[in-house]
C-alpha cells in the first residue's frame, strides 16, 4: 500500500513551527523544528519559529535562530538569541491568533515526548481555534501510551508482544508482588530476558534490557530507572537480536493513505537506545533491507491499519521489532517523528521523490484540508435547545 504519489503545490501558507518544549526530548525536538522551519521558508512560505523552554515558556525566534548550526544549550536562554517574549501558552497562541496578518498561521508541532506528542499542545492549539498538524488530542494521547496503543492493536487483531503494565503506585504499596509477577511473566520465556521502559516517554530514554529478570536486583535497578522517568512502566519480551524497521505513513482516511519504507535501523549497541541515536557515530539505516518475499507488504498493511486503528491524523512513524522467526511485532507508533539529519521518517518519504521540504509542505497541507473538512465549533443562541 502506498496511495497516490503526486503532491499538489502548496500555495504560500502562514506556519508556526513549536519546538523545544519541557520534556527531555526538548534538545531533539530544536533539531527537528529548525529543520522543518528552515524548510517551509525555503519553499517560500511565512514561517515563524517558536521555542518553548523547559519551564513551558514560549519565545518567539528571529528567523537567525532557526540556523542549524546553533548548539541547543543556546536556547536556555532564547532572549540572548534575539527571541521575543516570554509568554504563557494562552498569551503566546493569543498573539498567533490575533496577529497583523490577514489569515491565522497552520501550527506544526516538532515537539517531542510529554506535553508536545501526548495531546496537550494540540488540546491548547484546538481550544485557540487554529489548524493543527498532526494527529488530535486523542490519538495522539494513545500514541504517546504504549501501554493505550497495544491494548487497542490487540483488540484489533495487530501483532504485538505481550506485556505487563507497572505503576508508580504498584512498586511504592507491592514491591515483592510486582517482582514475582514479572518473575513469573519471564519464566514463561525462551529466556528471562524483558525490556523495561517508561509507557509514555520516546527516544528511547529511561530503557532498560533485564538480561535474568529471575534476578532482582537487576530488575529493581531498571524499573527505578524508568519509574524515575514516567509513572507508568511497560515490561515485555526481550527479543533476541532483532531486527528493528520504521514505516513512514502520511494522509487521512483509509484509502488516502501513503505507506513508505520499511526502513531498517542498525544501531550499533545492543539497542536503539538515546545513545544509539544521536550520540553515536556506530547506528546506521538502510533504506532499502532486505526481507522475506511479501514480508514488506504485509508490514507496511500493519503499519497502516495501527495507525487508522488510533486515529492518527496526518502523518506518523510506525515501529516494528523483526524476531528471529521472520515475525514483524508492532512496537509504537510516533505521532511526531523526528526531523533530524539522521531521522528516518523523512528519508523513507524521500525513497518516493519527496524531499525534506516537500514531505514538511505536503503534511501542512494534509492538515489544511482536514481542517476545513471538520465542522464548525462555534454555536450561537439560537444552536442551544
Amino acid at each position: 500500500m502506498t496511495g497516490p504519489t503526486d503532491w499538489p503545490s502548496l500555495p504560500s501558507t502562514r506556519i508556526a513551527v513549536l519546538m523545544g518544549g519541557p520534556s527531555a526530548e526538548h534538545d531533539v525536538s530544536l533539531v527537528s523544528g529548525r529543520a522543518i522551519a528552515s524548510a517551509l521558508a525555503a519553499r517560500g512560505h511565512e514561517v515563524m519559529g517558536w521555542c518553548i523552554d523547559l519551564d513551558g515558556r514560549w519565545w518567539e525566534l528571529p528567523p537567525s535562530a532557526l540556523d542549524a548550526s546553533i548548539d541547543p544549550v543556546r536556547f536556555d536562554a532564547p532572549a540572548a538569541l534575539g527571541a521575543a517574549g516570554p509568554w504563557t501558552a494562552a498569551a503566546a497562541l493569543d498573539r498567533l491568533v490575533s496577529g497583523a496578518s490577514d489569515s491565522a498561521p497552520v501550527v506544526f508541532p516538532a515537539l517531542h515526548g510529554p506535553f508536545g506528542e501526548d495531546g496537550t499542545v494540540q488540546a491548547l492549539v484546538a481550544a485557540a481555534g487554529l489548524a493543527c498538524c498532526g494527529s488530535g488530542v486523542g490519538a495522539s494521547a494513545i500514541g504517546m501510551d504504549k501501554t493505550l496503543a497495544k491494548r487497542i492493536w490487540a483488540s484489533s487483531g495487530l501483532p504485538v508482544l505481550p506485556w505487563l503494565e507497572v505503576t508508580a503506585q504498584d512498586w511504592r504499596v507491592r514491591q515483592r508482588e510486582v517482582i514475582a509477577e514479572i518473575e513469573a511473566f519471564a519464566g514463561e520465556l525462551a529466556e528471562p530476558r524483558v525490556v523495561v521502559k517508561p509507557a509514555r516517554l520516546g527516544s528511547s530514554i529511561g530503557i532498560s534490557i533485564v538480561h535474568r529478570a529471575d534476578e532482582p536486583p537487576e530488575l529493581e535497578e531498571a524499573l527505578a530507572l524508568a519509574l524515575g522517568c514516567d509513572d507508568l512502566v511497560l515490561v515485555e519480551p526481550a527479543l533476541d537480536h532483532p531486527r528493528e524497521l520504521e514505516v513512514a505513513v502520511l494522509g487521512n482516511g483509509r484509502d488516502a493513505l501513503e505507506v513508505f519504507g520499511p526502513g531498517e535501523i542498525i544501531p550499533g549497541r545492543e539497542f536503539y537506545d538515546f545513545t544509539a541515536k544521536y550520540r553515536s557515530d556506530a547506528s546506521r539505516s538502510i533504506l532499502g533491507p532486505s526481507l522475506e518475499p511479501g514480508l514488506a507488504d504485509e508490514i507496511r498493511r500493519i503499519a497502516a491499519a495501527s495507525y487508522l486503528a488510533i486515529g492518527a491524523a496526518d502523518f506518523a512513524r510506525v515501529d516494528f521489532m523483526l524476531d528471529a522467526d521472520g515475525t514483524a511485532w508492532l512496537s509504537e507508533i510516533n505521532t511526531i517523528p523526528g526531523f533530524t539529519p539522521i531521522s528516518l521518517f523523512p528519508q523513507l518519504c524521500a525513497t518516493a521523490g519527496h524531499d525534506f521540504g516537500a514531505t514538511c509542505e505536503r503534511i501542512v497541507a494534509l492538515a489544511l484540508v482536514r481542517t476545513a473538512d471538520a465542522p464548525g465549533r462555534r454555536l450561537t443562541r439560537a444552536d442551544l435547545p
